[in-house]
């Protein structure tokens, strides 16, 4: 019985480790291949980041919109406390305002939905 035991383990181990071993050779694999398809990603990075900026800035509010934005404005108000507080609370009511004027259309169009649906 013992014997029975012993074997079963080291099978167990065994399959373990050639299990572990398949792993790290699909991840070695992977990252190889991540490494070298990705050829021309200066000149592709560079195109999505103007597309990205042109998404996101397609609205006409004033308040940052991305890291970089938000940073400077950082940096520029670090020495008034109050007109960064004061900053923050207009575009957070713009952003509240943004989001706000979303709400009534994706509601109604989701009421529509339900009611075709329930047909």
């Amino acid at each position: 019985m013992a014997n029975w035991v012993s074997t079963i383990a080291t099978q167990i181990n065994s399959r373990l480790q050639e299990w572990q071993l398949k792993r790290f050779f699909a991840v070695v694999l992977v990252g190889f291949l991540v490494l070298t398809t990705n050829i021309n990603s200066g000149r592709n990075s560079e195109a999505v980041t103007r597309r990205l900026d042109q998404v996101v800035h397609q609205d006409d509010a004033q308040r940052p919109k991305t890291t970089g934005e938000w940073n400077q404005e950082a940096r520029e108000t670090e020495e008034v406390p109050g007109e960064r507080a004061k900053r923050i609370a207009k575009e957070s009511g713009e952003a509240i305002k943004q989001w706000g004027s979303l709400y009534p259309n994706t509601a109604q169009r989701s009421a529509n939905e339900l009611q075709e649906n329930q047909r």
